[in-house]
């Protein structure tokens, strides 16, 4: 078969588990056991998951709050604290390789899974710390004057000045379903820099609850003259939805804005073209899709015609690297990605990830994106044909689709408690979704079919309602 992942595809494409596969029989094809044999016998990928670490009796459904452990990770980690023990401060020129460039090496290896050059990408910092000296360094190039320079878009012609007026505070555009945190952090920035961020952060709201209409930020942009940053996801955290980086970025250059994303909810489970698309910066963490472990460093890409800027939040791992151990009291900004550098990285936080992107660089991006949308068709498929209690609040399409799929249902909190002491582990969102993520390195269709069994079981018998929900907390 050219396609193996084509029967979870049909059977989504209006033909039902019983039409997935019109070369077997129908009774056959009805069977979701069998269609899920089918797909895993078919599978390039199925052996990459002998390489992950997920205990017995667990359905992990949660790679996208964190993934989890390699064998690849594993050694990787354990190489650098054997080069700790052994070579001690050696280890930053000495180590194999050396500890002194890990932002940009693995910078270079992140680079092809977002569409960069090798220098327009970096690890460090964390996410957030990230967004923080970002939104901070583009802010400060509007206050002084500086827009964006992007040939094509007539608005976006290097100079900031709204309606004319160049002492007008920017604005910045984001969305009312963003991760929290990335709100949190640029009202930070806006009040460093003076700017009432309850006139300045101007929010696009939802239709729907679920998911962001790409006209309705065209239309933000319409309405506000005073954008300069337009910041987004990828793909939103709750509901999965991926977002048309490429058209974002259109809208906000021919505004004259900035733009930039959080791609934590895509990278390195979606093939991305930052530079193709025309994106200025982005950040991203490495402990989801790119499962490189709880707290690991954060990663960053800044367009090549942005470097040579001082970033917001400067710091001497962020110097040019031909002086930095000259020591000197002015501060000169490496000529790349780098430069967003902050402090001297946590090697112990980078190391599980130079282990991991050999596994992901092994499989292939592509191909993981093919199997990742393979296995959440087949999830929607089964959720349509057996669960009439839960509505899917991702979208169907897969140009609009993320890595997870949300089951919506009254009782979601409840029901994912119920799954987790079945030994499927999932997370609940409020206040009704159950994300359920499989993720293509490790998780198998038979897996995706268990899941359903699970909650199938528990909804028929009504056994989530002995739980009782919580007031907050992590899931």
């Amino acid at each position: 078969m050219d396609d193996p992942y084509a029967p979870a595809r049909n059977a989504l494409a209006g033909e039902g588990l019983g039409g997935a596969d019109g070369g077997t029989a129908a009774s056959d094809a009805a069977d979701p056991a069998v269609l899920a044999a089918r797909l895993d016998d078919a599978d390039p990928l199925s052996g990459f998951a002998d390489r992950y670490h997920v205990p017995d009796g667990v359905l992990y459904m949660d790679g996208n709050s964190l993934g989890p452990a390699s064998d690849a990770a594993l050694a990787s980690l354990d190489r650098v604290v054997d080069e700790w023990r052994d070579l001690l401060i050696a280890g930053w020129t000495d180590a194999d390789p050396p500890w002194f460039e890990v932002g940009e090496r693995l910078g270079d290896a992140l680079a092809p899974l977002v569409g960069a050059d090798p220098d327009e990408v970096v690890v460090g910092n964390s996410i957030t710390v990230n967004l923080h000296t970002l939104v901070g360094t583009f802010l400060d190039e509007l206050l002084a004057g500086n827009a964006p320079d992007r040939e094509g878009f007539e608005r976006a012609d290097g100079t900031w000045a709204p309606d004319g007026e160049p002492d007008i505070d920017p604005a910045v555009l984001v969305n009312e379903l963003d991760f929290p945190s990335d709100h949190y952090a640029i009202r930070a920035q806006l009040r460093q820099r003076g700017i009432d961020p309850d006139e300045k952060l101007r929010i696009v709201p939802s239709r729907d609850g679920r998911t962001i209409d790409p006209r309705d930020v065209e239309a933000a942009l319409d309405a506000h003259d005073d954008v300069g940053i337009v910041w987004m996801p990828t793909a939103l955290y709750r509901s999965g939805q991926l977002f048309d980086v490429e058209r974002i970025a259109a809208a906000a250059h021919e505004a004259g804005a900035y733009v930039g994303f959080d791609a934590a909810h895509s990278a390195g489970a979606v093939p991305h073209a930052f530079d193709e698309a025309g994106v200025d910066f982005a950040v991203w963490c490495t402990y989801k899709y790119l499962n490189a472990g709880p707290g690991s460093i954060g990663a960053l890409y800044v367009a090549e015609r942005h470097h040579g800027l001082t970033p917001a939040l400067a710091g001497w791992w962020g110097h040019e690297k031909a002086t930095q151990f000259e020591m000197n009291m002015t501060y000169t900004p490496a000529d790349s990605a780098g430069a967003w550098q902050i402090g001297t990285p946590p090697l112990f936080a980078a190391a599980p990830l130079e282990g991991s992107l050999e596994l992901l660089r092994e499989a292939g991006i592509d191909r993981l994106r093919e199997k990742s949308l393979a296995l959440t068709d087949f999830l929607i498929a089964l959720v349509d044909d057996r669960l009439p209690e839960v509505a899917v609040g991702t979208p169907r399409g897969h140009a609009a689709r993320g890595g997870h799929v949300a089951l919506e249902h009254p009782d979601a909190e409840r029901l994912s408690e119920a799954l987790k002491d079945r030994g499927v582990v999932v997370d609940f969102r409020p206040p009704n979704v159950v994300r359920v993520c499989p993720a293509a390195p490790y998780t198998a269709f038979a897996d995706v079919l268990e899941v359903v069994d699970e909650i199938e079981a528990i909804l028929e018998s009504g056994a989530h309602e002995a739980y009782a929900t919580n007031d907050g907390g992590v899931t």
